[in-house]
């Protein structure tokens, strides 16, 4: 019962769940453009972790990939030019989590990066028009499912969408075969104006490494809203300006 309560947010708890991730996003662009080639994982998750706190967050962790790799852990590895690099981090505003993923490369990215980011994109996309009150839960990964089988990294690619709040995983509960075990009952119930998702889409490309768009929407009774919306592009680390 108290879940289901929790599972539509108020206006103050909508507004501290914005705030978050909207910091969030800020600390990971602001790190990125302040670190270049040579920068290890170790360095660039220190450097996260300060700058949430500095904008008021109490950091909750960061997942972090470059290179070629997809090993998200902090290491000596170093992001060198060409390199891609994964920040996906949580920060806890006031009790509510921002939970985000962006990108960034050294150097501009080329035709095939770009050509990755934008099929992830093509799946966000779909996952966002899928969300509003009314809509049934499950639509949201019916509709990104679709699209990501007509993407050339279909067998590469994964696709979550799950509740935020309080926690990184909450209400509304909407696949039971994610990371974190759970029954998908939000997915045979209609989605709730003031409910707030997680939507997120990886690439575990063979050559090109860890891609990933993470994003929080709101849902409202016409649609949805995107909290922390900036730096959902290529991002350019500092000696790529």
């Amino acid at each position: 019962m108290l879940e289901r309560l929790r599972a539509v947010k108020s206006k103050a708890e909508l507004a501290k769940l914005k705030k978050a991730s909207e910091l969030v996003t800020d600390s990971m662009l602001n790190v990125i453009a302040r670190h270049g080639a040579g920068t290890t994982k170790r360095e660039l998750f220190e450097a996260l972790k300060v700058a949430e706190v500095e904008r008021g967050l109490t950091f909750e962790y960061c997942l972090l990939a470059c290179g070629n790799s997809h090993n998200r852990a902090p290491s000596p590895q170093r992001w060198e030019e060409g390199d891609v690099l994964s920040l996906d981090s949580g920060g806890n505003y006031h009790g509510y989590i921002g939970d985000l993923a962006r990108m960034a490369v050294l150097g501009e990215p080329d035709s095939e990066l770009k050509d990755l980011l934008a099929e992830i994109e093509a799946v966000q996309q779909a996952a966002f028009a899928a969300v509003k009150a009314g809509a049934m839960g499950g639509d949201i990964y019916a509709s990104a499912e679709k699209q990501l089988a007509q993407t050339s990294q279909h067998n590469h690619s994964e696709f979550l969408a799950h509740g935020m709040g309080v926690v990184s995983h909450e209400a509304p509960r909407l696949t039971s075969t994610g990371p974190v075990p759970y029954d998908d009952y939000d997915a045979h119930r209609p989605l709730e104006a003031g409910m707030v998702v997680s939507i997120e889409t990886t690439i575990k490309h063979p050559t090109r490494g860890f891609i990933k768009l993470e994003d929080t929407v709101a849902v409202t009774p016409v649609g949805y809203e995107i909290f922390g919306e900036s730096g959902r592009g290529w991002n350019l680390g500092r000696t790529a300006r």
